[in-house]
């Protein structure tokens, strides 16, 4: 009897620890194939418009604008870029008033500095970008600078134009982009323009190059924009 109860008692522990074993190597099994599970996000082209511009003209009667945006994921943190857009600006400084007008085009890369969480897509950037714009500049008016009581300067209408001229020039950008909805996106960014060659009308100096804003000069400048974009993926990975 003694001998039967240690068997039962043996037989009753190997199941216990039999199930133990099984119950443990199901949970396993359950946490790899929860460790393995890949979380993809979407390749594809977006596309998307600088909000910033239209909002400027209801502000500034002297300016219009637009501006088409977009980029192509190349990788996990590259992207290709580029913006292409038409500008139209009036300057006024202390003794003249000109106009500039025409269209330019951005192309580059940015880099996403930014770790997604899961199928997240969002982005903290860095970008560079090489810009061409064509344009025409009007010198509209010029007041004559003399210092005189008895002959002060009267602005001179002479509505000289030239066409065709051309700027090139470098530029790095900052930014960000969110999801703010599956495949919408809302963005900022901020750029520091470095001229390579910028044409000026004969006589006078440009004073603003579309795409490249403001020149200063020392043949700098400084841009942002503020974009809403859709993605079109074509291929998750």
């Amino acid at each position: 009897m003694k001998i039967a109860h240690m068997l039962k008692y043996f037989i009753s522990l190997c199941f216990i620890i039999s199930s133990t074993l099984i119950v443990s190597q199901e949970k396993d099994k359950q946490e790899q194939k929860k460790d393995t599970i890949i979380y993809k996000t979407g390749y594809g082209l977006r596309l998307g418009v600088d909000i910033s511009k239209p909002a400027l003209q209801f502000v500034d009667k002297s300016y219009t604008g637009f501006e088409i945006v977009g980029d192509y994921r190349v990788s996990k943190r590259w992207y290709v870029a580029a913006e292409i857009g038409h500008e139209e600006e009036i300057t006024f400084e202390d003794f003249t008033k000109s106009t500039s007008k025409g269209q330019y085009i951005r192309l580059g890369a940015n880099l996403n500095t930014y770790n997604n969480w899961l199928d997240m897509n969002n982005e903290i950037y860095v970008g560079g970008r090489y810009g061409l714009a064509i344009f025409d500049h009007t010198l509209n008016s010029f007041t004559p600078n003399v210092n005189s009581t008895y002959f002060p300067g009267i602005e001179q209408i002479v509505s000289k134009t030239q066409t065709g001229l051309t700027s090139h020039w470098f530029e790095f950008q900052v930014g960000i982009k969110a999801e703010t909805f599956k495949n919408l996106f809302v963005g900022f960014s901020a750029a520091y323009k470095i001229g390579i060659s910028i044409e000026d009308q004969e006589g006078f100096k440009t004073l603003y190059a579309p795409g490249f804003n403001r020149v200063f000069s020392s043949n700098t400048g400084f841009g942002f924009n503020y974009t809403i974009s859709y993605l079109i993926p074509f291929v998750n990975k």
